[in-house]
């Protein structure tokens, strides 16, 4: 069964607020040193994309 609206946009809210959290955290990190935490923007970018 799929989601319903309202769950859609709570799935896309919670991923913008994470993505708004880790953005600050890659702009010390203009090296990119952590890799990690620029490929789980990355696929928070890429999931946000998807959920549109």
């Amino acid at each position: 069964m799929g989601m319903t609206k309202k769950q859609l946009s709570q799935k896309k809210a919670n991923i913008k607020a994470k993505l708004e959290v880790l953005s600050k955290k890659a702009k010390l990190d203009p090296l990119k040193k952590n890799k990690a935490l620029h490929d789980e923007i990355a696929d928070l970018q890429r999931a946000l994309a998807e959920a549109d």
